[in-house]
């Protein structure tokens, strides 16, 4: 499923329809009725981790202030009156291209809402399956034949035309209304509000490693290929148990995690591919041959991980014992 730097690229292409009437709506969802959007005014948008919310109020009523213009207003206060404060809530934010305004934009996004936050109207939830995207004026294109050899275009679950005589179209998504978006920005990677703090500890915990990195209460927005690149970066076997590697392996995963997100949404930005170290590769880039396995708790959701025994060692517990194997 696509991941947070992905999302947020889906809450660029929404933002510019912010303000707008639906005047005409379609799309094959049977989660909501369709119908139930149209002369809505769409009034916010937010995304929080793999989750994109979108406001909807009704065409006549007043146009309330966003949540962005919220949150501006509440930092404004808050730096007013404790300056310093203000400075030191940024140490620890991913590193952002000073010069890409929309990436500044979306580094302080309207996902930093906190989860108390009650919008004037109904918020739609939005979950992107494997293949989920957003398009904006341009529907998907069928770019192979399926197994029956038909050239059948992909069918979107909604379609929102405006009043601008613009569109948005989303495929592959599950859908529901809720009354306020649940965000939590301190989970965030992509939030200048993530706790390092928190996430350290999380990852301190007695599990494999690739297992707590999943873990959406401390990392919501990382993913599996994050997952799997960010280890190789770091040089940490994914089976290896958060308990038994130093802080500062623990501190330089995190930076890993921070970094590598906000590199790949600068890319997307610009409409560039992502190149993987270790994800669905046979090799890394040193030519070592990369195992593959499916990876996860007990009882759990099991992902597939690759990583090069060579790059990243095993780690020895105390008993001189490599940290276990649980597929």
């Amino acid at each position: 499923m696509p991941e947070g730097p992905s999302v947020r690229k889906f809450q660029l292409l929404t933002s510019p329809f912010v303000g707008q009437v639906v005047v005409k709506v379609g799309g094959s969802s049977r989660k909501i009725n369709v119908n139930d959007l149209n002369a809505l005014r769409l009034q916010d948008s937010q995304v929080h981790g793999k989750n994109l919310y979108l406001a909807f109020v009704a065409a006549e009523g007043p146009l309330g202030p966003t949540a962005e213009e919220t949150v501006l207003q509440t930092e404004a206060a808050s730096e007013a009156s404790s300056p310093a404060q203000g400075r030191q809530e940024q140490v620890c934010a991913p590193q952002i291209y000073p010069q890409d305004k929309e990436l500044q934009e979306l580094q302080h996004s309207r996902s930093e809402v906190p989860d108390t936050a009650e919008g004037p109207g109904n918020w739609l939830r939005f979950h992107f399956g494997l293949f989920g995207s957003i398009r904006a004026n341009e529907f998907s294109r069928a770019n192979k034949a399926n197994k029956r050899g038909d050239w059948k275009d992909p069918i979107p679950r909604l379609v929102l035309h405006f009043e601008s005589g613009g569109f948005l179209v989303f495929y592959n998504c599950r859908m529901y209304w809720c009354s306020s978006p649940r965000a939590d920005p301190a989970s965030d990677i992509l939030s200048v509000e993530f706790h390092r703090g928190r996430a350290l500890d999380a990852l301190r915990a007695p599990d494999p490693i690739c297992y707590t990195l999943l873990d959406q209460r401390y990392f919501s927005g990382l993913g599996n290929i994050i997952k799997n690149e960010i280890l190789y970066l770091a040089k940490i076997n994914p089976l290896t148990q958060g308990s038994l590697l130093a802080l500062s392996d623990l501190e330089h995963l995190l930076d890993c995690a921070i970094q590598f997100s906000s590199d790949w949404l600068h890319s997307k930005l610009r409409g560039k591919g992502l190149h993987p170290q270790i994800y669905q590769k046979e090799q890394c880039p040193l030519g070592h041959a990369v195992m593959k396995g499916t990876l996860g708790p007990s009882g759990g959701f099991k992902r597939l991980t690759w990583w090069c025994p060579q790059c990243q060692p095993a780690v020895l517990s105390g008993d001189g014992d490599p940290s276990p194997v649980t597929e």
